[in-house]
């Protein structure tokens, strides 16, 4: 944890802050957060969906890209993150107030998939990032993100997260009407994706990528 400002730190202040000494920070509810650096197998994880990701909406024709460091700041926490894999609709950049400056999105409209793999810190993805991306879209201070996926390749979740025993499980948060519905992926079972029907890849897939 870094904090050199006075709490609560607003967003604009984290920005102006922000350090280019090559280390990822988040803020978190108003408090800078240091994260720790990846390992190789997050890494390989986190380039194995962004590549699979990518083939789908070339194949597909759709505006998206997958920026290298970019960030969303949630409607009412005080909260930006730098997701793992962000899927931006070119879209809707141009009604994104901050992001032509300060490469960040407020609006579900300019974020049709945000990914996260799990790490050291797994609280975040399941219990904090959860809520901000996603949780109950009719509430206001929700954000609504349409499709949410945590890639938990190590097993390091809490069992009431991948299930006792534990196994590396990839979990999809979608929207549907004005709620989340999570389902849960391991082993060989086919990732259904409403973002993109027709990718053909299975949770081993997923997994093997950290070998």
């Amino acid at each position: 944890m870094t904090q050199t400002l006075p709490l609560p730190v607003t967003f604009e202040e984290f920005i102006e802050w922000y350090p280019n000494d090559g280390v990822r920070y988040e803020l978190h509810n108003g408090v800078i957060i240091k994260m720790a650096p990846p390992t190789g197998d997050h890494e390989k994880v986190v380039g194995f969906l962004a590549e699979k990701i990518t083939i789908e909406y070339v194949r597909l024709g759709l505006p998206y890209r997958i920026p290298k460091t970019a960030f969303v700041k949630t409607p009412a926490a005080k909260s930006t993150y730098s997701p793992d894999v962000l899927l931006l609709n070119l879209d809707n950049l141009g009604n994104e107030p901050l992001f032509q400056k300060q490469s960040t999105v407020t609006q579900a409209a300019s974020v049709p998939l945000v990914v996260e793999v799990v790490s050291s810190n797994w609280r975040d993805d399941y219990h904090l990032k959860f809520a901000d991306y996603v949780r109950v879209a009719s509430r206001r201070e929700e954000m609504g993100i349409p499709e949410f996926w945590i890639a938990d390749y190590a097993a390091l979740g809490g069992k009431r997260f991948i299930g006792d025993p534990k196994q590396p499980t990839f979990s999809v948060c979608q929207l549907v009407g004005d709620e989340y519905q999570v389902s849960k992926f391991t082993g060989n079972n086919l990732i259904i994706s409403p973002t993109f029907s027709q990718l053909n890849l299975t949770a081993k897939q997923v997994f093997d990528a950290a070998l």
